[in-house]
């Protein structure tokens, strides 16, 4: 991977039900040891999951509505200056918002006491879409810190 230059972003295709890139990132994301079948077999069931509780609402909405939510604008970045170490508060670059908010949700998702995979997405995309849950706090979390240092905001380079 080059340090100076972006390396070129491959084309991903869309998943084979919904039509979505967003979708296919998450499906990635979730998978363990390469298994997609069962990453995909458990996405979906999720969403169908998601539709029920969703009061309506189509599930690729709440899905992406989930994710939009749990996007963070900042960050913070440590900087080493003149021997010190400061959390500079840097914005946060469309690519990796949309994968720290898939990584959140999957994550939060995996801790729940839900019975049950599907289960345990289907209720954080839930809370995400409805701006509660664990992947919504984390962005909280990260955008208070980035907050609190905005003092050292001129240290961003």
């Amino acid at each position: 991977m080059p340090r100076r230059r972006r390396a070129d972003s491959r084309e991903i295709i869309a998943d084979p039900v919904y039509g979505s890139t967003l979708a296919e990132k998450f499906i990635c994301s979730m998978m363990w040891d390469g298994k997609k079948a069962t990453a995909q077999k458990l996405f979906y069931s999720a969403m169908t999951k998601l539709e029920e509780k969703g009061g309506g609402e189509e599930a690729i909405k709440l899905f992406k509505k989930a994710v939009e939510n749990a996007k963070p604008l900042l960050e913070v970045k440590t900087r080493r200056v003149g021997g010190a170490n400061y959390q500079v508060p840097i914005e946060v670059p469309q690519v990796r918002r949309t994968s720290l908010a898939i990584r959140w949700i999957v994550s939060n998702a995996r801790n729940r006491a839900d019975k049950g995979m599907a289960d345990k997405l289907a209720n954080e995309l839930n809370d995400a879409a409805n701006l509660r849950g664990g992947a919504i706090k984390k962005r909280d979390d990260v955008h208070r810190m980035a907050e609190a240092n905005k003092a050292f905001a001129h240290y961003r380079w």
